[in-house]
């Protein structure tokens, strides 16, 4: 990013601090398979890809910390292997010489309910399952982790208040008996569908608090999400489905600089109305044999 984004030191362009990312390894001991739209993945060779990942942020001896983006196993995991595939993949994170910070995604969520998902991923501030947090990596500096399942029909309980929230949601946007299917859907009601989810009034109302705090003490912010934030830099899909007013808080205030996200496998990048950057990033799963995200 450029030193007018305030992200370089403006004295040459040396990075302020630097930290690791990866997203969507999903990863699974099972045979190769396809997405829903005949993209090739990767499910056994994900581990590896995270594996050299690690090894490279250790090599660069100089990151700040590493954070994974969400689905950290996948959907089509076997269901009696979860458990043990999750904590592999953690295992794997936990062999970086750093913190690191994990979100929750849709297949996170398809394998293990939040009670024993988000300590296993050390997600801070568990207070009723909530998977928001914040935490400042370097002076001058806050990272802001939304929780773009707060409102999902995934996830919670079945008879939890943010399920029947959520499948309320979605019965008066889309029409379909499958939840997750986008037919009949135009433009950007195409991410109206159960893979998605929101951001609750609780978590808008401490976002808000989290910015205009970080506006008082002049810090600059990178705000991340499972889900995109932006048209602009993904396909209608996978879009956070109350996206818009999340980024109606944002804009309130001048501090965030970047929000970057997974979900969308082939990535994507967009600059909005406010000069802010959105960056998805691509899929460690759909990487070939012998390639890395």
């Amino acid at each position: 990013m450029g030193s007018a984004n305030g992200l370089t030191n403006g004295r040459g362009g040396h990075p302020l601090f630097s930290f690791g990312v990866i997203t969507d390894v999903q990863y699974a001991d099972i045979p190769n398979g396809h997405s829903f739209l005949g993209v090739p993945r990767f499910y056994r060779h994900s581990m590896l890809v995270l594996q050299r990942a690690v090894k490279s942020w250790n090599n660069n001896k100089n990151l700040n910390f590493a954070i994974h983006f969400g689905d950290i196993v996948d959907g089509k995991c076997p269901k009696d292997q979860s458990l043990n595939a999750v904590k592999k993949v953690v295992d794997e994170f936990e062999n970086f010489k750093g913190p690191v910070y994990h979100m929750i995604g849709n297949h996170c969520l398809y394998n293990l309910p939040r009670d024993k998902l988000l300590p296993l991923l050390k997600i801070p501030n568990l207070d009723g399952g909530r998977a928001y947090y914040e935490f400042s990596p370097a002076p001058g500096y806050r990272f802001v982790v939304l929780d773009g399942y707060d409102i999902s029909a995934i996830g919670w309980p079945h008879d939890h208040p943010k399920t029947l929230e959520a499948l309320k949601f979605l019965r008066e946007r889309n029409p379909n008996s499958d939840k997750n299917s986008p037919n009949g859907l135009e433009g950007l009601d195409r991410r109206f569908l159960m893979f998605n989810g929101a951001v609750g009034e609780e978590q808008m109302e401490w976002l808000d608090s989290v910015l205009r705090d970080a506006t008082n003490m002049k810090q600059k912010v990178v705000v991340c999400c499972h889900l995109s934030l932006d048209p602009g830099a993904s396909s209608q899909e996978p879009l956070l489905w109350n996206y818009d007013e999340v980024m109606d808080v944002i804009h309130r205030y001048d501090c965030v600089k970047v929000c970057l996200a997974g979900h969308d496998h082939e990535g994507g990048h967009s600059i909005d109305s406010h000069g802010i950057h959105h960056r998805v990033l691509e899929a460690a799963l759909e990487c070939p044999p012998g390639t890395d995200a």
